[in-house]
């Protein structure tokens, strides 16, 4: 049975969402399509440089992104402190940038202020907003109809371009969400489209290479750091856990991620035989995980969980607060979480 969009999505219970996308039929609407022989590679460039105009205006962050050729996926975190800041002007400028304004909002804009007959109607609409600007559903809305109509006005025809609602999974603590990111930016390699993490052309793994790469310059060198070409998408930083309480962002450093999504890819290549290094990468010590659990969650990270990950107990507790009765990734979530 389908379960409500709502009850998959709690941001009280966690921020971070893993989400599916696929063309209909699961087509190369986005790739070469072997059937008529076009290349629509270009919309991938399409969703990436949508997903950049909306993360700007939702408060919601990326931190992680593949677009493939039929397919996306995207690792998403709610960010309901910045959304509950939001002033009545911050909430209008950021709608008016997605939609037609309402005329009471574009009155507000205008002129700075409204009648009294209308402030309760404003104050109405802001809240409805507002509360918008932090939903998933909404920013995938504004992220699939866009690229729907242009590729229908791009092929001059009508009906369905994606194969239905998008899918999510919660992701209820580190584990679940490193892993995820790391299952979400080895998805061309694992498809055997390329053979290195630079080669992973729209992925959040190649922009962040690129990115340190540039920082990396712009330190050596003379240029201000403003000067280097910045990359497509606003990701959510690494800031290491010593500056997790001062800094929003991902708690990890970036170079322990690096070398951990490193060692998982060189391990499922077909050249590498499956050959794990004796020494483990730092964050899966730190984070007591089996290097054994840690590849085998990673490789089929899709196959292992539905619609929530994480520690047992938390998946259990997440599906109780909804009503469910049943939970998949049992046997998974405990190997990699033994205690």
């Amino acid at each position: 049975m389908t379960v409500s969009r709502r009850k998959l999505i709690e941001p009280q219970i966690t921020p971070y969402y893993h989400i599916i996308n696929r063309c209909v039929r699961r087509a190369y609407l986005c790739g070469e399509d072997p059937y008529s022989g076009k290349n629509y590679q270009h919309r991938r460039g399409w969703i990436v440089n949508r997903i950049k105009q909306l993360s700007e205006v939702f408060c919601i962050d990326v931190c992680a992104y593949a677009v493939m050729n039929n397919h996306y996926h995207l690792v998403l975190k709610i960010d309901t402190q910045q959304q509950q800041a939001l002033s009545p002007q911050e909430v209008i400028s950021r709608w008016l940038q997605l939609f037609n304004g309402h005329p009471i909002a574009v009155d507000f804009v205008n002129n700075g202020d409204v009648g009294v007959d209308k402030k309760q109607a404003l104050s109405t609409l802001v809240a409805e907003w507002q509360s918008r600007l932090g939903s998933i559903s909404w920013f995938m809305r504004c992220l699939n109809e866009e690229i729907a109509r242009k590729a229908n006005k791009e092929d001059d025809c009508t009906g369905a371009f994606w194969e239905g609602r998008f899918k999510s999974q919660a992701l209820l603590d580190e584990q679940a969400l490193l892993s995820c990111m790391m299952y979400v930016d080895l998805n061309p390699i694992r498809a055997g489209l390329v053979t290195s993490l630079q080669d992973s052309d729209f992925t959040s793994i190649q922009q962040r290479i690129v990115e340190c790469h540039q920082t990396s310059i712009a330190k050596k060198s003379t240029l201000n750091s403003s000067s280097i070409k910045r990359s497509k998408v606003g990701l959510l930083p690494f800031v290491g856990a010593e500056h997790q309480a001062k800094q929003v962002g991902i708690q990890f450093d970036f170079a322990d991620y690096l070398e951990l999504i490193d060692w998982t890819g060189r391990s499922i290549r077909d050249d590498k035989k499956g050959f794990i290094p004796a020494s483990q990468p730092k964050l899966l010590q730190q984070m007591g995980v089996n290097g054994d659990a840690w590849l085998d969650n990673s490789n089929d990270f899709m196959e292992h969980y539905t619609n929530v990950s994480g520690k047992w107990s938390r998946m259990c507790s997440f599906q109780q607060h909804f009503g469910g009765r049943w939970c998949k990734g049992k046997v998974a979530s405990q190997r990699l979480h033994p205690n």
